[in-house]
């Protein structure tokens, strides 16, 4: 199976979710399958259904969560020495050479990605656009906007 790059905060927030569903989450429904059950007629019983939905979603998260988890590969850029390339959790602060906007990003796994908090995919078309160039490299990207260049002023490893 291949290996899911995740950055040791990502890896943290999987963590902490999968104690959630399964020290809170899973009791809370099992609790209300059997207070359903006691209603009787399981047939006609939305309650029950309902329960029994959202325990088949819990646990298929639990299972996706822990296969997700067993087959990581947790990267921590804090460790290793900054030459100034862009490798999977670094942080790159760019300039739009058309606007002189500048935008900050760091390169994350798919489950950490949130682009209003700068964090993008590293599959993502500005993540593989990025990767392996270094500080002063321009690169064009394409967004769904049109082709972008942009100029690479900072790679940090924080």
């Amino acid at each position: 199976m291949q290996q899911i790059p995740m950055t040791v905060r990502g890896a943290a927030q999987l963590r902490e979710e999968l104690e959630f569903l399964k020290n809170v989450r899973r009791p809370e429904i099992i609790k209300a399958i059997a207070e359903a059950r006691e209603h009787g007629d399981l047939k006609e019983n939305a309650e029950y259904h309902a329960a029994r939905e959202q325990q088949g979603f819990c646990e298929g998260r639990i299972q996706e969560i822990e296969g997700k988890l067993a087959n990581s590969q947790i990267i921590d850029v804090t460790k290793m020495p900054n030459n100034g390339k862009v490798i999977f959790g670094a942080t790159v602060v760019l300039v739009n050479v058309n606007t002189d906007e500048e935008v900050t990003y760091q390169i994350v796994g798919d489950d950490e990605a949130d682009i209003k908090q700068g964090l993008i995919s590293v599959n993502s078309p500005i993540a593989r656009g990025l990767i392996g160039k270094e500080v002063d490299d321009s690169v064009t990207i394409a967004t769904p906007g049109g082709t972008v260049e942009f100029d690479i002023i900072e790679v940090e490893y924080k």
